[in-house]
């Protein structure tokens, strides 16, 4: 006996909530367009292919005359030495202030098991604190900062170490929590929190705080870069001149050095991984 059609096509069981899921995700997301005046058909638009052909055939050759190579070189080894300051930075502080948020490492809570009003106030202080520097964006501070230091290095630095301590005291104390009870150990053994967190929760936990570290610092080559059109010095200084003087073949190159930058971070990072692994 033949089967029939509809009965030989399976149904997916699930098509209404997943139908039901797009509409209110549309729903959702409909407006928010509508108010970000998202209108990508402006691209197609006679005048603004015009613009564009002309700014990218601006790009055709690259700018290559050795006065300028060394000066994209310099700016380049600016922007790497201010990332790698300003995360070097933002350890210094984050690793005191991990010490004080991470719970697992409380001495207070030893015997009772819970910890103390002081110790308690003490860690919600630090939390805020690490709230506050993480929700200013490295970018919104280097425009504060070049008002205060001037234009330069020294306000990204600046900048990303305010943001970074933030972002790295918050992630180093989540995974020194999901840490096993080997600090836990030490500690009711006697140990003092530096000697916990060195020989408990430090071995254990070393690959993934190694590896997150990594991961920002690739970020901050690429936030020096974006804070330089502010005048936070660098390569995206350089680029933001370039723009304002529409000299689109200095610009080509200095976009490909910026895309080496990246290239290395990201080879450096898979390097040391893969070391750790």
């Amino acid at each position: 006996m033949l089967k029939s059609a509809d009965a030989a096509i399976p149904r997916d069981p699930a098509w209404r909530g997943r139908l039901t899921g797009a509409a209110i995700v549309l729903f959702v997301l409909w407006p928010m367009l509508v108010q970000a005046e998202f209108k990508p058909w402006i691209l197609w638009d006679a005048q603004s292919l015009a613009a564009t052909w002309q700014f990218v055939a601006s790009f055709v050759p690259p700018a290559h005359t050795p006065e300028f190579l060394q000066l994209v070189a310099i700016s380049s080894w600016e922007t790497i030495a201010m990332a790698t300051a300003g995360m070097a930075l933002a350890m210094l502080g984050a690793i005191p202030l991990t010490l004080l948020v991470t719970e697992r490492l409380s001495i207070s809570r030893i015997g009772s098991g819970q910890v103390s009003p002081l110790a308690a106030s003490v860690r919600h202080g630090v939390r805020a604190l690490l709230v506050l520097l993480r929700s200013v964006p490295e970018l919104v501070w280097a425009l504060l900062l070049v008002r205060i230091v001037g234009l330069g290095p020294t306000a990204g630095v600046i900048a990303i170490a305010l943001t970074y301590c933030g972002m790295l005291g918050k992630v180093y104390a989540e995974i020194l929590e999901s840490s096993d009870a080997a600090c836990n150990a030490l500690l009711h053994n006697g140990s003092g929190r530096l000697q916990a967190l060195l020989y408990g929760a430090l071995p254990e936990s070393a690959a993934e705080l190694v590896s997150y570290t990594i991961y920002r610092w690739e970020c901050a080559i690429r936030g020096s870069v974006v804070m330089g059109f502010v005048g936070a010095g660098g390569l995206g200084q350089r680029m933001d001149e370039s723009m304002k003087m529409m000299a689109g073949s200095e610009l080509a190159t200095m976009l490909m050095v910026f895309v080496l930058l990246v290239a290395g971070a990201d080879a450096v990072s898979a390097m040391l991984r893969r070391r750790l692994a």
